[in-house]
């Protein structure tokens, strides 16, 4: 198929009129506008693993990330979904026809954020989303990777982004420089042809760069996730804070914009069931069980780890390879 991508074409998709106005909706994405090797976010002690959710409507949330997003899928039932790359579950879904939508003010969710092996890959993906006229909400220069953001069909945020090599990261004591300023999406483009999309499927590489929650407090927050889980800081800023492994620039973001003040979530809605972490030694994993142990968190056994709750009822799974 041939398709005349134009920047106009993506500011429609996005629904803005300008480049200001994209990187604006992905400022409202990543907080404010104040101010890689690819494979680098996998290469840390801990990473993102997978991430289950809870949908309404098991067999268009799951078309969406395979015809979207590029997944595979690896296993389908009526209750679940299994997607994801060369034989990896990064994705699952579980059917829950009867629950409620979460509302965007509750503890949950923000947007799982999907790691490109290049940049290129996202460029294919990117000509891939137009040429299907995938609505967008946003794209943004982070400074340490390029990103474009969307919402799957109930609402769930993605992200799709590519890292600069971590060369280019800028750190000053202990803090990586991040920003929300315009893609340039002509530059992105000239890595690949934009007549003819080649984004058949998500590359084999791809994995969960990062997950971005809402959560009800954030200095409860960091107190979970640094203080007991073990995640770095690698940057704050207002209502937001980020946290990483290995001084990548953000394994874990955490926000309060929506969600200031929320109680515990209600399972029977939709949203994030649980995601896990991936613990590169057994020797960590032992150690974080501990601290999670002497950090009083009730900690309940996996056959391949350990599962912990967070303040607000969001799951986190501690695993090792």
């Amino acid at each position: 198929m041939t398709i005349d991508l134009t920047r106009r074409t993506l500011l429609q998709l996005a629904g803005a009129t300008s480049l200001a106005m994209a990187a604006a909706a992905a400022a409202r994405a990543e907080g404010t506008a104040q101010g890689g090797g690819p494979t680098f976010a996998s290469r840390t002690p801990m990473r993102v693993g997978m991430v289950t959710l809870r949908v309404k409507s098991l067999d268009k949330v799951a078309d969406y990330y395979r015809d979207v997003i590029g997944l595979t899928v690896m296993e389908r039932s009526a209750a679940t979904a299994k997607l994801g790359t060369s034989g990896l579950t990064l994705l699952v879904l579980e059917a829950r026809p009867e629950a409620a939508i979460e509302s965007r003010s509750a503890a949950g969710l923000y947007h799982t954020a999907f790691l490109m092996p290049t940049r290129k890959d996202l460029a294919r993906w990117l000509v891939h989303a137009a040429s299907h006229r995938v609505p967008l909400s946003g794209f943004a220069d982070h400074l340490v990777s390029e990103s474009v953001y969307l919402d799957d069909p109930e609402g769930n945020g993605i992200e799709v982004y590519a890292d600069r090599d971590p060369s280019q990261w800028q750190w000053s004591e202990g803090s990586v420089k991040m920003a929300t300023d315009e893609l340039n999406i002509p530059d992105l483009l000239s890595l690949t042809n934009t007549r003819v999309p080649d984004y058949a499927k998500a590359p084999d590489g791809m994995r969960i760069g990062h997950m971005h929650l809402r959560v009800g407090d954030l200095a409860q927050a960091e107190s979970f996730y640094h203080g007991t889980v073990g995640l770095d800081p690698t940057r704050r800023r207002s209502g937001a804070a980020f946290l990483a492994s290995g001084r990548y620039h953000h394994h874990l973001g955490m926000n309060v914009w929506q969600s200031q003040g929320a109680g515990q979530r209600d399972e029977s809605t939709t949203g994030l069931a649980w995601f896990s972490l991936v613990m590169a030694k057994p020797e960590l994993l032992a150690a974080q069980e501990e601290r999670l142990r002497k950090g009083g968190v009730k900690v309940t056994a996996l056959a391949d780890g350990v599962e912990a709750i967070d303040p607000w009822g969001t799951r986190v799974r501690l695993l090792r390879v």
